[in-house]
């Protein structure tokens, strides 16, 4: 029987002996390195745990192959490291739209990852974020009509005001109802729902299309025109 040693994460036990079951290869990186998810079971608890398991050299790819993967190994922790282990975490959380700045999108990714395991309010706060660090850059740097210091620092009263200033599409008004006062709305009394989560995403992908992946997109085509039209006529 393959073993495995690793944390168990069903009974936290330290540096428990786990029997490796099956294993299923995943993705390889860096053109060598094999991934494999290893179904496992702790002597500890009896408890079973899916593990992702990386190769820990290049040099092991024979032996991967004529052993057919993890479960082929007396002693698995030889050939493979531990990477993490399957969750609730990693239940299909929907994709951030395209060419999103790095700071959205991490921010973005947390908030898809809420929604997809259910956590509501969670979920909300993070994609209110991620409209807070994509709309703040729209705001001009001195006076302006109604924008006082409150309606700068407050989500629920900036987004209206740069939709009324032609900062944000006025398509997005109707959209926006979602996205209320700090302090007023769900996410500060712990309260949202499935359907409020929904709103706020739907309405962070309409606003974030709008200022990160249509212009990407017009500026790409843009450049393939512009490629075509340097290249010498035959």
């Amino acid at each position: 029987m393959a073993e495995l040693v690793a944390n168990c994460p069903r009974c936290g036990a330290k540096e428990i002996t786990f029997d490796v079951k099956e294993s299923t290869p995943t993705v390889i990186k860096y053109n060598w390195q094999r991934w494999f998810e290893a179904f496992a079971v702790c002597r500890r608890c009896h408890r079973s745990t899916v593990f992702r398991l990386a190769q820990r050299d290049i040099h092991f790819e024979d032996a991967i192959r004529a052993n057919h993967g993890p479960a082929g190994f007396a002693t698995v922790g030889d050939v493979f490291q531990v990477d993490s282990y399957i969750s609730q975490q990693d239940a299909d959380a929907i994709e951030p739209p395209e060419h999103l700045p790095p700071d959205v999108q991490q921010v973005f990714k947390e908030g898809a990852k809420c929604f997809a395991i259910g956590c509501w309010n969670a979920s909300g706060t993070m994609f209110r974020l991620c409209l807070d660090i994509a709309t703040a850059p729209l705001l001009p740097p001195g006076d302006a009509e109604g924008l006082t210091g409150k309606v700068r620092r407050d989500l629920g009263l900036r987004v209206p005001w740069l939709i009324a200033n032609g900062l944000l599409p006025r398509e997005l008004r109707a959209l926006s109802d979602c996205i209320r006062e700090d302090g007023n709305d769900g996410a500060h009394r712990g309260t949202l729902t499935r359907e409020d989560a929904a709103d706020i995403l739907d309405f962070s992908v309409a606003v974030l299309e709008r200022l990160f992946t249509e212009p990407e997109r017009l500026k790409q085509a843009e450049e393939r025109r512009a490629a075509r039209r340097e290249k010498p006529k035959k």
